[in-house]
């Protein structure tokens, strides 16, 4: 069970809320570069193999880095992780810009290297933000908090798509690509500020491989989450290929722009931002996988008629009411199984278990992506959200069927309640 460390109750707001600053104003200007980039993959080639390629790239350090690199989060100083991976995705996109000015376009396999180097960062980044919000925010407040960091993350999927849009229509290429190094100054000043507490294990020699093989049997013993995570490993096989072409169903499908394929995203994160709003403020129930099970209900019905509108300027209409109510559903998977997962060990072990997880979560992607554009290509766009609709309901119903998984937060909140009445009975004896 989750044993947080001493937390100052006082000025914890001040500092998670400095933490959400510096995440959204880093992470806006990040993601206005990826669109932008997917954007001109999507201009200059008009290819969905290109577009599963740049996918691709994007999930392979997810799988094969994620469970060496939680070991090195456990025990390094993860105010340093985070600087030292932004600092390094600064320095690629300013060598993607100069390359670009010096060039009449970008080299593909730089542009490839490119969204590979901002993968890798991101493998890093994600499980440590993830491993040190339970040692900044009381344990009460961590579902809520997860909706708020939500929040902020779907705030940026809102404004950088259409900022990004606008951008990438006035501003050249070369120069739009520096908006990282921006990105990086914000988000490095801003960590100076902010105190994240030291855990025992941070300066311990890391044993590599030992470390990831405890990370591994932590989860597996947790027979519940192994289960969730199993399913949700499924449902990214399924989902992933559709996700990943929603600039080619925009464009190619309904024969829009990049002014309305950036429309879709903002969209889709408007609905994220509700639903990770409901959840920032009314965080706190008794089984979260209730709405769990609830997400995977709607998106595999949003996304599954997504594929079966016509072509049409109202079927375009169509799809964007669709991904609103998809875009409002996401958040209750993601966000409260990430709380659950939290408040299931304790902080210094989260890195380690947080990469075997993610890596697991996301090794079918790069399966289904290997495939997503030759077929894509060959049967239609609109034909696999089709294909992810009719799997995701499927992946929801499994993980209904199954009493471990589908009881899992109830069995987590009795062993929690148990886990805080246990010292009021030492004092009073």
């Amino acid at each position: 069970m989750n044993k947080q460390p001493t937390i100052d109750m006082k000025n914890w707001r001040r500092n998670f809320y400095l933490f959400l600053t510096g995440q959204f104003l880093s992470g806006i200007t990040s993601m206005i570069v990826q669109y932008s980039i997917i954007w001109y993959l999507t201009e200059t080639t008009g290819s969905a193999t290109i577009l599963s390629i740049a996918t691709l790239l994007g999930m392979i350090p997810m799988v094969i880095l994620s469970p060496f690199a939680g070991p090195f989060i456990d025990r390094l100083n993860k105010k340093g992780v985070l600087m030292v991976t932004d600092i390094i995705v600064a320095i690629f996109a300013l060598v993607l810009s100069v390359v670009g000015t010096l060039s009449s376009d970008f080299p593909l396999w730089l542009v490839f290297v490119s969204l590979l180097i901002r993968a890798i960062a991101q493998t890093f980044q994600m499980p440590t933000i993830q491993s040190i919000l339970p040692t900044m925010v009381p344990e009460d407040e961590i579902t809520k908090v997860n909706g708020q960091l939500g929040m902020v993350q779907s705030a940026n999927f809102i404004v950088a798509p259409a900022l990004g849009a606008f951008l990438f229509s006035v501003i050249p290429m070369n120069l739009l690509i520096l908006l990282d190094v921006l990105g990086a100054i914000i988000g490095v000043g801003l960590l100076i500020f902010i105190k994240i507490p030291h855990l025992p294990s941070e300066g311990e020699r890391i044993h590599l491989m030992a470390d990831t093989v405890f990370g591994f049997k932590k989860l597996i013993e947790n027979k519940g989450l192994w289960y969730i995570t199993l399913i949700g490993a499924a449902f990214t096989l399924i989902f992933m290929p559709a996700a990943s072409l929603y600039p080619l169903m925009t464009m190619s499908y309904f024969h829009g722009t990049v002014g309305q394929a950036g429309l879709i995203e903002v969209i889709y994160a408007v609905g994220m931002l509700a639903g990770g709003t409901i959840i920032g403020i009314f965080g706190n129930w008794k089984n979260r996988m209730k709405p769990v099970l609830l997400a995977y209900l709607v998106i595999g019905l949003t996304i599954g008629a997504s594929g079966l509108i016509p072509p049409t300027r109202t079927g375009f209409i169509w799809f964007a009411l669709l991904n609103a109510a998809a875009g409002f559903a996401t958040p209750y998977f993601n966000t409260l199984l990430m709380a659950m997962i939290q408040q299931s060990y304790e902080p210094k072990y989260l890195g380690r278990i947080m990469g075997v997880l993610n890596s697991l979560m996301s090794i079918t992607g790069p399966v289904g992506l290997i495939f997503a554009g030759p077929l894509a290509d060959k049967i239609g766009v609109e034909k696999l959200f089709l294909i992810a609709g009719i799997g995701t309901l499927l992946c929801g119903l499994v993980n209904f069927l199954i009493p471990v998984a589908r009881n899992y937060d109830k069995e987590l909140q009795r062993k929690l309640a148990e886990t805080q009445e246990e010292p009021t009975r030492l004092t009073e004896e």
